[in-house]
């Protein structure tokens, strides 16, 4: 049976598309660039060493139906976020609709572990407090990468911190829970990356560098992709 690729490694592939064919690059937003080459040697090295085996075990070890509703799980949990974050963005109906998909895949969907909210066609919806700060008129500042959490920005980094508490597995105790649950989640997302590794190319914290910035102006415009050649004659 082949592997199902999930919406988080369909991602990447949009991050890469969005690489190769957007209208401009971010060389100048990189200050710190001495310093966060030096993390992101860091970050590597921790994902080869540690994280990039436990994630192999975890795929050779849990079948892919198992694994699918692992994902459902986590992702029917940030539902609750991108319903707050849509809310404060003034998206009314966006929030309304997320937290119609949470009550739907929590309940039918036995905890979120099923998504019976997408097979009724209620999608969902990639909102967090970065995007809302930008809605707020917060620039976005410096590139930065964090030790473990790789690429980010000013922005994004306390935008990511809001994240972090609005998270409903903090509400589990004790703590060992919440840990596990984490652990979970950060495993499951790199294996759900394994098959697409490959489409990484050259020099690997410019091309994460972009990759990351692109991806989060796509995010921040709703979608809407500003095209650099439609130009008026």
């Amino acid at each position: 049976m082949a592997k199902i690729v999930s919406w988080r490694a369909l991602s990447l592939i949009k991050l890469v598309l969005l690489c190769l064919f957007a209208g401009h690059a971010f060389a100048n937003e990189d200050p710190f660039e001495a310093g966060n080459r030096k993390i992101h040697g860091f970050n590597e090295y921790a994902d080869a060493k540690f994280l990039r085996p436990i994630a192999k075990i975890y795929e050779r070890t849990l079948p892919t139906n198992l694994r699918s509703g692992v994902t459902n799980f986590f992702s029917n949990l940030e539902s609750v976020n991108n319903a707050l974050n849509s809310a404060l963005q003034m998206k009314i109906g966006e929030s309304l609709q997320e937290l119609t998909r949470f009550c739907l895949n929590t309940t039918i969907g036995i905890g979120g572990f099923f998504d019976p909210a997408s097979r009724l066609t209620i999608t969902d919806s990639d909102e967090d407090f970065g995007q809302t700060f930008s809605v707020w008129g917060i620039g976005r500042g410096n590139y930065i990468v964090l030790p473990f959490f790789g690429p980010s920005t000013v922005k994004d980094a306390v935008g990511s911190s809001l994240d972090f508490i609005a998270n409903p597995t903090r509400l589990y105790n004790p703590t060992e829970q919440q840990l596990f649950f984490s652990a979970t989640d950060v495993v499951n997302n790199r294996a759900e990356l394994l098959p697409v590794e490959n489409v990484v190319f050259g020099d690997k914290y410019l091309f994460y560098k972009n990759a990351y910035l692109q991806r989060r102006e796509f995010l921040e415009l709703d979608g809407q992709v500003v095209d650099s050649f439609d130009d008026e004659f």
